[in-house]
């Protein structure tokens, strides 16, 4: 996938003169392909995923073959060979059409393929990286019903065997799982130690005990499956250990700090997408005569939409690129989740009204934005976690304030 060999010699990631929006020219290339596959491959599903709760047969095919499934999985082992700013890229265009099919390609890449980079052995990387990149799913399996913003009150026990680790336990809101043809599971191995205890392995699905349960009946994103996953006496082998034991909780700390500028490009997206359909209706929408489009309230209103997506973009950015140069990301990656989920929530809002009577129904695609646009202050740490992880890090270096 050539558009992802972005500046190979002098570093992608390198921040350019003028504005953090400024795209070198593969990252345009990479930005503009998958935008027309967005609009060409995934527009004319996105009814029907919603109303099926599925995406449509083929398509994580698709955003293989497009490179999209390994973005950051090193060419030699049939991967992209691309960086983490073109994953955002990516998941960025692909949410302007279906947010849905944003984040499985969000979750592959900025939280399960950045964890096998970092964390993985060279036998884990050789054996499960091309297989991700040719389109296996790998599902994130840290939440459970009683673990959400505490994340490391894990009840999911592991325990030592013979010949590997046992895992019994029950995980919720786990994204792509009946997809999913690997689970990065975190579970406790020494509940004393507390939080040290914390485990992270690798389950491959149909592993004996492992069951995917009941689909969750979504407000929004609803093409992507979330369900339950039960872990009964399920046995793997001593290989399957990911990272080291009791360091699961570093791991699962450090991945979803990445994670979260993911969700940030995510909801970045949405909301360029509710912006574009806005100002087309307006344009085309008449009362009294002319367009509303005309009118100074929906000019301002769409002038205030579009001024919060450019400061939205701008932190996206700037996030990823830190991340991509190796410079401390944590505050900007929180602020981004916190900021860039509220301006996708309260665009999406904006765009319905500007719809009208037509924004609250089905026939039209602002009702759809606005369901989808809520998850983005819950998921991957609510809006009040990134409060107070950014709260402590400015309180600890105030030179960032």
């Amino acid at each position: 996938m050539s558009f992802f060999k972005a500046d190979a010699q002098s570093g992608s990631s390198s921040i350019r003169a003028g504005s953090l929006t400024d795209l070198s020219e593969d990252e345009r290339l990479l930005q503009s392909t998958v935008r027309r596959f967005a609009a060409e491959v995934v527009a004319p599903h996105v009814r029907k995923m919603d109303e099926s709760q599925q995406f449509v047969p083929g398509l994580i095919a698709k955003l293989a073959d497009l490179g999209l499934m390994g973005i950051e999985v090193p060419d030699e082992v049939g991967g992209a060979g691309g960086t983490f700013f073109d994953a955002i890229l990516a998941v960025e265009a692909l949410s302007e059409v279906d947010a849905s099919v944003g984040l499985v390609v969000d979750i592959q890449n900025t939280l399960c393929v950045n964890a096998f980079l970092r964390w993985g052995t060279l036998a884990q990387k050789a054996h499960w990286l091309p297989r991700m990149a040719e389109g296996m799913i790998c599902s994130y399996a840290l939440s459970e019903a009683g673990s959400g913003s505490d994340a490391f009150a894990l009840t999911t026990r592991a325990t030592c065997t013979a010949s590997g680790y046992r895992i019994t336990g029950r995980k919720m809101w786990i994204s792509n799982a009946p997809e999913a043809g690997l689970f990065l599971v975190f579970a406790n191995l020494n509940p004393e130690a507390g939080y040290r205890g914390i485990t992270a392995f690798l389950v491959p699905a149909g592993t004996p005990g492992l069951t995917v349960g009941r689909k969750e009946d979504k407000l929004g994103i609803r093409a992507s499956s979330t369900c339950e996953v039960i872990f009964e006496d399920c046995e793997i082998p001593a290989d399957h250990l990911f990272g080291e034991e009791g360091r699961g909780y570093k791991i699962a700390i450090e991945v979803l700090n990445e994670g979260r500028i993911g969700i940030g490009a995510q909801m970045l997206g949405l909301a360029q997408g509710a912006w574009k359909h806005a100002a087309r209706y307006a344009q085309q929408r008449k009362q009294f005569g002319k367009p509303i489009a005309s009118f100074q309230a929906v000019q301002f209103n769409l002038a205030e939409m579009a001024t919060d997506i450019e400061a939205a973009r701008l932190m996206v950015y700037n996030a990823a690129r830190r991340k991509d140069l190796g410079l401390p990301f944590v505050t900007e990656a929180a602020m981004t989740k916190y900021f860039v989920s509220q301006v996708a929530e309260r665009v999406a809002s904006q765009c319905v009204e500007v719809f009208g009577g037509n924004g609250y129904v089905r026939d039209y695609p602002a009702e759809k934005y606005f369901r989808d646009a809520k998850i983005g202050k819950i998921y991957e740490g609510t809006s009040n976690m990134q409060l107070m992880t950014i709260a402590k890090q400015l309180l600890t270096d105030p030179v960032k304030i």
